[in-house]
């Protein structure tokens, strides 16, 4: 059973809605590609002025492209390298205010001003990382982070 979504005007309340609905659209029977597919749609759903929402799952040694929304995307990252690969090195998320400045920040699109990015840790390992990107400069803040912490809370039980 799928339930109604409907964005709000307040960043804040629309994450709350993201952590609502969420359950509703995936399935810890299902491939883990059709729950991140999904999880990929609602945040673009819900997110204003971003251009881009995905994840690169971890494989062996490398970040390779998973579901994403957006335009085509570079399809592997190497541990360390760019602010993907650099967040899942350090396991930790990152915000990017102006992606030029970050030191050998990967230019997918050269639309993208900044950028969010998540390290999933699923039974201690790093699964995959999500990254969402804007065309607005300083588009992400503590506010977005807390939002998508909740949003994988839910993502990583339907993983697990």
């Amino acid at each position: 059973m799928f339930i109604p979504i409907q964005k709000s005007q307040n960043k804040v309340e629309n994450y709350n809605r993201m952590v609502e609905a969420l359950p509703y659209y995936i399935n810890r029977k299902d491939p883990w590609y059709v729950t991140l597919a999904n999880t990929s749609a609602l945040i673009d759903y819900f997110l204003d002025t971003i251009n881009w929402v995905g994840f690169y799952v971890w494989h062996h040694d490398r970040l390779y492209l998973g579901p994403f929304q957006g335009k085509p995307a570079c399809t592997e990252i190497q541990l360390g390298r760019g602010v993907v690969g650099t967040s899942a090195l350090q396991e930790k998320s990152l915000i990017v205010s102006d992606v030029s400045m970050f030191e050998g920040h990967i230019s997918c699109d050269q639309e993208t001003q900044s950028e969010i990015v998540l390290p999933i840790i699923v039974h201690g390992k790093l699964f995959a990382v999500l990254d969402i990107d804007s065309p607005k400069l300083n588009r992400f803040d503590t506010e977005d982070l807390q939002g998508l912490q909740k949003v994988l809370r839910v993502l990583i039980d339907n993983l697990s």
